[in-house]
């Protein structure tokens, strides 16, 4: 069911930086500032309320935003997931252009998803469309670093890299070989990473060596632009929700690893040029409910079943946690398809919106004419609830066995709004962004390094770098 007008002009207002271009050319970028240093980090799943929670144990980040500058909430991409919300980070435009549209997309031709996450099939160059801001600082002569950025498998502008990715021979294939064996020879574990990946604690250890790399980067590297993508957070509230036990003691977790950082930077030649972002992707929602959009498809007729497991469809849906796409088989029936599936599954319970192709610029998605792995209807569910991919029963609704959480809802909504401090050299002591868009960092970067994004959907923060 559509949202009351006056909401919907509230969320176009909000993404509005996601989905026009500015016009006016960039003004010429001063000289590349060779010693600089700008850390971005991304504690993913690190929902803006925690900093005014009472329960969350932050003193770090509170500490860095009374010191330097504070969004009141940061705007995510829609859909609110890892892979499309790290890549508009770094280079300041919606998914509709840099190309990573969700963590996965369906390949109609295949009858498959094909996933993005985390990075096991596609090189960087094969998915992001648009410039990164470390592609730019990388041939103004920067020298730029990234553990674990989503979507940078085989990033030639990363000079000291390893992939967001598990698996034995990822690192050793994918990452860069001299520093890994720097990081060997300092006594680092990154040979037990691929361990960690498949246990589901492992992202504590994950963590606590993902910063150690991105310190030994600081102290023997000095990269000028460095990105550190830290995890156990997301991980922990997808398991237990949002504003549990489990997810206070793993934000306080993640609070201690930014301290870390915070002392080797301290210790760092460039300690006072150096300016820290942290941010988040997204926020997080509780779940106890899950949307079976298959099922509905499949009392529509639009897709058959065999002992509960998909055989044939004309349509069918690809969950993104609290938004779903879908994809429809049937060239000449689609303009029908999408009148009809507008309506009928706006009536599911806890669906909240569902976008039409002509409305997909709302949410900075591009359409089938644009971009082959583009859906055909995009929806959102209520908080509460989430997206499954399942076509078994009767229900398209129906309860989950414990409370989990989940995030890829609407982006205009408190419970999703991001992180975003911003704190070290060129930030004035206090200030106040207001309400921001994740399109806006990049270019910010860019304007602390004097270099030029070009065609970025978001502008440079004021107060920062002036």
């Amino acid at each position: 069911m559509h949202r009351p007008a006056v909401l919907l002009r509230r969320f176009v207002a909000l993404l509005l930086p996601a989905i026009v271009v500015w016009s006016a050319p960039p003004a010429s970028a001063a000289e590349p500032k060779s010693d600089h240093c700008v850390i971005l980090v991304s504690l993913d799943g690190l929902a803006n309320f925690y900093l005014d929670d009472p329960k969350a144990h932050l003193p770090t980040l509170r500490k860095l935003a009374a010191e330097g500058a504070r969004a009141d909430g940061m705007v995510s991409s829609f859909p609110t997931v890892t892979w499309p919300n790290h890549t508009t980070l770094v280079t300041g435009v919606s998914p509709a252009k840099h190309g990573v549209i969700g963590n996965a997309y369906y390949d109609r031709a295949k009858g498959a998803n094909v996933p993005f996450i985390p990075d096991p099939i596609f090189d960087k160059d094969e998915i992001v469309k648009t410039p990164t801001i470390y592609d730019v600082a990388h041939k103004a002569g920067l020298k730029t670093a990234g553990v674990i950025w989503p979507a940078t498998r085989n990033a030639k502008t990363l000079d000291w890299t390893v992939p967001d990715m598990g698996g034995a021979e990822a690192w050793p294939q994918f990452g860069t070989r001299s520093w890994l064996e720097e990081l060997r020879a300092e006594g680092i574990p990154v040979d037990r990473h691929a361990a960690w990946v498949s246990e589901k604690s492992g992202g504590v250890q994950r963590d606590w060596m993902y910063t150690r790399m991105a310190v030994h980067a600081l102290k023997n590297h000095q990269p000028n632009l460095l990105l550190l993508h830290l995890i156990e957070a997301d991980h922990v509230q997808h398991r237990f929700g949002p504003q549990t036990d489990d997810a206070y003691w793993s934000v306080a977790y993640e609070d201690e690893r930014i301290r870390e950082l915070l002392d080797a930077v301290a210790q760092s030649p460039r300690k006072d040029k150096t300016t820290i972002f942290i941010c988040s992707d997204h926020g997080f929602c509780p779940v106890t409910r899950e949307i079976r959009v298959n099922v509905r498809l499949k009392e529509l007729g639009l897709l058959k079943t065999d002992n509960d497991k998909i055989t044939e469809k004309v349509a069918v849906c690809r969950p993104e946690g609290g938004a779903c796409a879908i994809y429809i088989h049937d060239d000449s029936r689609r303009a029908e398809l999408i009148k009809q599936l507008d309506q009928d599954l706006a009536a599911v319970e806890g669906v909240e919106r569902v976008w039409t192709p002509d409305e997909f610029a709302e949410i900075g998605q591009p359409t089938l004419k644009d971009d082959p792995r583009a859906a055909d209807l995009w929806l959102s569910c209520r908080s509460g609830y989430s997206f499954g991919d399942s076509a078994a029963g009767t229900q398209a609704a129906v309860a989950k066995d414990a409370k989990t959480g989940t995030h890829g809802y609407r982006p205009d909504q408190e419970e999703l709004y991001a992180t975003c401090i911003v704190w070290g050299a060129g930030v004035r002591p206090g200030t106040k962004l207001g309400l921001i868009h994740n399109t806006d960092i990049a270019p910010t970067i860019a304007k602390l390094l004097g270099v030029e994004i070009p065609n970025v959907d978001g502008k440079a923060l004021p107060a920062i770098g002036e």
